[in-house]
């Protein structure tokens, strides 16, 4: 019994904290007496990696761009959310799933509160991310590597 307890599969959430965040105004306080309605660009990326025997980290960082007028920066968010989880006796062809799909969707809740508080914080009507489908985004990004993997031109010396 012992035996089988200990190939049980492990899945838990060890720690989420906020990594990193940065907001900056460069074209304050000007920019601020803009009336135009401002263009939104949000950039997001997950990573992930293995700090110690079965203790894994998974960050997912967002990137907000708000400019006016083409190409003044009202302002400029970056934030990297992160999570320390303990993934133990999973299939190896599960770990890509596990790392792309389930762990970011428990981070990512914790990003939108951040980045939305940081932008109210800052004077601004906060912004609010859009939910995300991490499974979907996770079998684009496989399916990216397959293409580039499958096309690859080969290297002639």
């Amino acid at each position: 019994m012992a035996e089988t307890q200990a190939q049980a599969p492990v899945f838990q959430i060890q720690r989420i904290y906020l990594k990193e965040a940065s907001l900056e105004q460069p074209n304050s306080p000007a920019i601020l007496l803009q009336q135009e309605q401002p263009q939104v660009d949000i950039q997001l990326g997950v990573d992930g990696n293995n700090v110690a025997d079965g203790i894994y980290e998974v960050t997912v960082t967002a990137t907000v761009h708000t400019r006016v007028g083409g190409d003044k920066t009202v302002f400029l968010v970056e934030a990297k959310q992160a999570g320390i989880f303990e993934i133990r006796n999973l299939p190896q062809d599960q770990m890509g799933a596990i790392m792309g799909i389930a762990c970011p969707q428990i981070v990512y809740p914790y990003l939108r509160g951040n980045v939305a508080d940081l932008v109210q914080r800052a004077g601004f009507p906060p912004v609010h991310l859009a939910e995300i489908n991490f499974q979907a985004m996770y079998e684009q990004q496989q399916a990216q590597q397959a293409t580039a993997a499958n096309g690859a031109a080969p290297v002639i010396q």
